[in-house]
C-alpha cells in the first residue's frame, strides 16, 4: 500500500482536473502514464493503475471539503458489501477498494439484463446507511454497478448532506413500470446519446415539478 500511495501522490501532483459546468463530469487532462480513467462524476475523476488493479484513486476537481466528509462517510458505513471500501485519504484524493462490474447506465446501453436482485441489494445497503445516520443522495444509475451478480453503490459522496433525494425512487419506479415488463423482457441497446437525452430531461423535470411545489405552498 506504500508503494502505491506513493504513485497516488505523483499523480496528484501531475493531472489536472478541469470542471467546466457543476452539473456536468469533471474532465481530467494531463493523465500520466499508465494510470487509466474509470469514470468521471460531477466532483472528482476515479483512476487506477495497472500494476494496483485492487486499488483506485478518487481525485476531486472541485468541492474539496466534500472529500473530507466523504471519507467520514465511509468510517460511518465501515464494511458492507453493498459499498466500497475507503483505505486511505489525502488533499484532494482518496484511495478506494476497486470494484469491478458493470453500472446500471451501461447495461440498458448495451442491453444487459438487469435483476430485480440487484435492485433488491440497494434497497438493503441504503436501508443500512440510513441506520448508521447518513442521508443517501444522488444513487442513480452511473452510481450503482452490478459486481460478481450483486448491486453495490460505487459513489457515496452526498450521503452526509441532509437534503431529500429522489432519484433512486425514481429510477427504481422506472424499473418496475418500464424496463421490467419491456426492457428486461426484449433487451436492446440503447445509444449514449438517447440516454443522456433522458437524462438531462429528468433533470429539467425535477426542477419543474420542485418549482410548481414552492409555488403552491
Amino acid at each position: 500500500m506504500e508503494r502505491f500511495i506513493q504513485l497516488a501522490r505523483q499523480l496528484n501532483r501531475e493531472i489536472m482536473i478541469e470542471s467546466r459546468n457543476p452539473f456536468d463530469p469533471v474532465c481530467p487532462v494531463n493523465i500520466p502514464f499508465p494510470w487509466k480513467i474509470l469514470g468521471c462524476g460531477n466532483y472528482a475523476a476515479v483512476l487506477y493503475h495497472p500494476d494496483y488493479p485492487s486499488y483506485v484513486v478518487k481525485i476531486y476537481g472541485r468541492d474539496e471539503h466534500g472529500l473530507l466528509e466523504e471519507k467520514k462517510v465511509y468510517e460511518r458505513l465501515g464494511e458492507h458489501p453493498g459499498y466500497s471500501v475507503c483505505y486511505y485519504t489525502e488533499k484532494r484524493f482518496l484511495i478506494l477498494k476497486r470494484i469491478e462490474g458493470i453500472t446500471l447506465y451501461d447495461c440498458v446501453h448495451k442491453g444487459v439484463k438487469i435483476p430485480e436482485s440487484v435492485i433488491q441489494d440497494i434497497d438493503e445497503a441504503l436501508h443500512y446507511a440510513k441506520n448508521r445516520g447518513l442521508f443517501p443522495s444522488d444513487v442513480h444509475g452511473k452510481n450503482v454497478m452490478i459486481s460478481k451478480g450483486k448491486g453495490i453503490i460505487v459513489d457515496v459522496s452526498d450521503f452526509y448532506k441532509k437534503i431529500p433525494c429522489r432519484k433512486w425512487k425514481d429510477l427504481r419506479r422506472a424499473y418496475f413500470k418500464i424496463y421490467k415488463p419491456v426492457f428486461y423482457r426484449f433487451p436492446i441497446r440503447i445509444p449514449y446519446f438517447v440516454l443522456n437525452m433522458i437524462r438531462i430531461g429528468y433533470r429539467y423535470y425535477r426542477k419543474l415539478k420542485l418549482s410548481i411545489n414552492k409555488g403552491n405552498k
